[in-house]
């Protein structure tokens, strides 16, 4: 008699685990369960859809060859069978069995199971304020949602959206209403910064200033109060404390939280958040029951601790790892380390690991440094810089975290991808210094950026460098008094640096730095000087010979004005 498995969400771990187990075991009798009429598509894929990058939503569906994945494309290609318009009502795990409910009928039925997986995913927050329940209020949660927000724009419904949440999804949806259809668009974030938590505040204002140029009002610091209809209980515009915001269409992206009532209801455990409990096989406290994708409680390979982890790469993982264990092919899942990269606009940001912010916030003796060098060969016609910030335990060495920015191509995510891989193994400064990275001029440098960096990072460890962090540089620059023994040691080219000794007069020194070994005795000795340049590699090559000289009141501008100019700071010098 075949084993039935039966899989309760048909997004992506579902689908996954689906194929996976047919494959091990096509003798299975494997059923995936899902509330919604569409099924496996990429729901990371939604915001481009808005946007018209990708121009139907059964592209979203379709498989790389061109097949619609549809209850009959899982029956005829893959031997599963799909009941979509189908609710999962509640798990009897005496009996073995999913009481379902078919949408179409509205009648009941039960589904028995030998083991069952649950792939429910995730559900968007709504926040708690009034309005939220508009029409022309959206998450991004589904397909059919993508559908309607794209049909009212294509109709000349909206010409104004406001986006709420400064994360991934609220960044990218931003960007469709801008690039494509040429909306006034707003974000507005509760939070201080953009993407909080996941990148630090250098690389937050980068992008927040990027978004600035290609047109998106960016408001930080405050949050939704309300959301107010028209007359027609249309929205209108929304509220907060310091502003009122015209918006034919919101989008609320303001995080998720997992799907696990009938985990909950079924009496699995679940974290205190309301994450469904694994084990590293992926098994819930019920061991003839799995679960994977958004809902469940991955471990954070740096931290050790648990949290949502809501990706469609981690759900396909998830999904095979599901797939062998249910085949009986023991496979364990390690956690996560947290990798991310994503487009805005003309620009790209992605991070590994965690921020200096969340390193120091979990205990860690972290420190950062910030380099900006460039992706490919100098000489070669298409190299620009990529920013990175590498994130460390100053006691251990050990890697916590990369950042990058850079151009929308692939240089940020190489350095992202290769960093992921050194973290979740412990990995320290010496193996990102020492790590092969493939080179040819086209493609990367023949020291690589993130090996650069993890050289500076290796500077910093042993006490060979001396820096002042971004920033501590721009509330300087913000307010002289707060260090007023300070000043600007700039070894850039006179005619970069006239500009600011012009507008800044006796805090702005301009020695070049091919100038500095026969001019050095002129610089003064009681003052803090910050040396500047545009990257930084020659400001912490003149800081260790003015140490060897005696002059040891230096600290170096990490990353120089590559990093600076690219905040959108209003204090720039007009040349």
């Amino acid at each position: 008699m075949s084993k039935k498995i039966v899989i309760i969400g048909g997004v992506a771990a579902g689908p996954k685990t689906a194929c996976r187990v047919k494959r091990l075991l096509p003798e299975a009798e494997v059923t995936i369960i899902d509330q919604d009429s569409l099924i496996s598509y990429g729901g990371c894929g939604i915001p481009y859809y808005v946007s018209g990058d990708v121009s139907d939503e059964k592209e979203l569906r379709n498989t790389s060859f061109h097949m619609t994945r549809d209850e009959s494309f899982f029956l005829n290609a893959k031997g599963v069978n799909v009941r979509a318009n189908t609710r999962a009502l509640a798990i009897d795990r005496t009996k073995k069995t999913v009481t379902v409910e078919i949408l179409t009928t509205g009648g009941k039925d039960e589904v028995p199971y030998d083991q069952l997986v649950i792939a429910t995913g995730s559900r968007p927050n709504i926040l708690p304020i009034a309005g939220a329940d508009l029409d022309g209020v959206f998450t991004v949660s589904d397909l059919h949602k993508a559908i309607d927000i794209k049909d009212r724009i294509a109709k000349g419904k909206v010409s104004k959206a406001v986006v709420i949440g400064g994360g991934a999804i609220g960044i990218e949806m931003a960007e469709a209403f801008t690039d494509l259809w040429g909306l006034e668009t707003t974000i507005i974030e509760f939070m201080p910064q953009l993407m909080p938590r996941l990148i630090d505040r250098p690389f937050a204002m980068m992008l927040e200033a990027h978004l600035r140029e290609q047109g998106v009002a960016v408001f930080t610091g405050e949050g939704a109060s309300a959301i107010e209809a028209d007359d027609d209980g249309k929205v209108c515009r929304v509220v907060t404390p310091n502003r009122s915001l015209d918006a034919d269409l919101v989008i609320m992206a303001a995080g998720v939280r997992a799907r696990s009532e009938l985990a909950v209801e079924a009496g699995l455990a679940v974290s205190q958040t309301g994450n469904i409990m694994v084990n590293d096989r992926l098994q819930t406290s019920d061991p003839n029951i799995y679960a994977a994708g958004d809902c469940i409680e991955v471990k954070n390979i740096l931290t050790g601790k648990g949290s949502i982890a809501p990706m469609g790469s981690l759900a396909n993982r998830e999904g095979r790892i599901v797939g062998d264990n249910l085949a009986g092919i023991p496979t364990t899942y390690k956690g996560w380390v947290g990798s991310f990269v994503m487009k805005a606009f003309e620009r790209c940001i992605g991070a590994t690991g965690l921020s200096l912010d969340s390193a120091r916030a979990e205990g860690f003796d972290a420190d950062a440094v910030i380099t900006a060098q460039s992706d490919r060969a100098h000489f070669f016609p298409t190299q620009a810089i990529i920013p990175l910030r590498l994130v460390f335990d100053k006691t251990t060495r050990r890697v916590l975290g990369v950042q990058g920015f850079g151009p929308a191509n692939d240089a940020v995510l190489a350095r992202i991808d290769a960093a992921a891989g050194i973290i979740a193994k412990g990995g320290t400064i010496d193996d990102i210094s020492q790590l092969e990275m493939a080179y040819a001029p086209p493609f990367a440098t023949a020291l690589d950026a993130l090996n650069a960096a993890g050289n500076v990072a290796d500077n910093l460890a042993a006490e060979r460098l001396r820096y002042i962090s971004v920033e501590d540089f721009l509330n300087w620059m913000d307010d002289f008094s707060s260090h007023e023994d300070w000043l600007a040691l700039d070894i850039r080219h006179p005619k970069e640096t006239e500009p600011f000794v012009n507008k800044y007069q006796e805090k702005w020194i301009s020695t070049p730095y091919i100038d500095i070994r026969r001019r050095y005795q002129d610089l003064p000795k009681d003052k803090t000087m910050l040396i500047i340049c545009d990257a930084g590699t020659r400001s912490y090559e003149i800081q260790t010979f003015l140490d060897s000289v005696g002059y040891r009141n230096t600290l170096v501008l990490g990353g120089g004005f590559n990093i600076i100019r690219r905040l959108g700071v209003n204090w720039w010098p007009q040349s």
